[in-house]
């Protein structure tokens, strides 16, 4: 909620004549569960304008669509003139935002941003391991938001994300991220039954100049020999995990390769931001 106590979340309708506003909500998860069922997908930006590959994004909410059996184009230009539109709208210092694609309907939901402290980069958090699955793994569909929501309610205090599993015991992502794991001097990641976020591709694109990577999950039995970990998502961006089911990953600290995935994925995105 916001100072005044409003709804913190603006939520819009691309239009054919223009942005059309839709109404407040306390969530982003509120306001997509106010929106007709369909994909999403979430983006950050940076210096107040700026964002990151978000044609991808646009191709990642097609690619969902489609999978749920609803094909559909995203016009681009007009996403942007919304995007934009939305952003002049609530004037945040920095903004989160959804977007939600029913085609052919396109909304955009937006939030103040604010990172996460430093000290959680620096020191890394905790996760523990969820027997839930995706009904359909390579679709970010909004119905999936209310099985998380409840999932994160029942996360003990101080967990910062619950890590699905596979029955063949595979750690494959977050509830909200992605997750990889560093062991054996390689990077390993799930490939087959993951969303394919957008920051995970941007991940996955640095650290292959940095060290090997496998495109194959680490499995629950494996932890004790996994020396650094961590999830991605847009708005943690690469953050370490230091712990998994009580068990600490290596020494417990946050680890140096960890580190300079970090400071290269930062690279990339000082480098690649346009402004809207």
């Amino acid at each position: 909620m916001g100072a005044m106590g409003e709804p913190r979340v603006l939520t819009f309708e691309a239009g054919p004549t223009g942005l059309l506003p839709l109404g407040r909500h306390e969530s982003l998860a509120a306001a997509s569960a106010a929106l007709p069922a369909g994909a999403y997908t979430s983006l950050r930006t940076y210096g107040g304008r700026g964002v990151v590959r978000l044609d991808a994004h646009f191709r990642r909410l097609e690619e969902s669509t489609a999978l749920q059996g609803r094909s559909g184009a995203v016009d681009a230009a007009a996403a942007r003139r919304a995007i934009a539109g939305a952003l002049d709208a609530t004037r945040h210092e920095e903004s989160r935002l959804r977007l939600t694609f029913a085609p052919p309907r396109l909304f955009v939901a937006v939030e103040p941003f604010t990172p996460l402290p430093a000290r959680r980069y620096a020191e890394g958090v905790v996760c523990v391991t969820l027997a839930i699955r995706r009904d359909n793994p390579h679709s970010k569909d909004t119905r999936f938001i209310a099985t998380a929501l409840q999932a994160y309610a029942r996360l003990p205090e101080g967990i910062e994300e619950g890590l699905l599993v596979a029955d063949d015991g595979a750690l494959l992502e977050g509830l909200s991220s992605n997750f990889f794991a560093i062991s054996g001097g390689e990077l390993r990641t799930e490939e087959e039954r993951v969303l394919a976020g957008v920051t995970r591709s941007l991940v996955l694109e640095v650290a292959e100049r940095l060290l090997p990577v496998r495109r194959a999950a680490v499995s629950r039995g494996e932890l004790s020999l996994v020396d650094e970990a961590f999830i991605t998502s847009v708005s943690r961006e690469v953050l370490p995990v230091v712990r998994v089911d009580g068990r600490a990953l290596g020494d417990g600290r946050v680890g140096p390769k960890t580190r300079v995935i970090l400071e290269a994925f930062e690279a990339l995105v000082e480098r690649e931001r346009e402004p809207l």
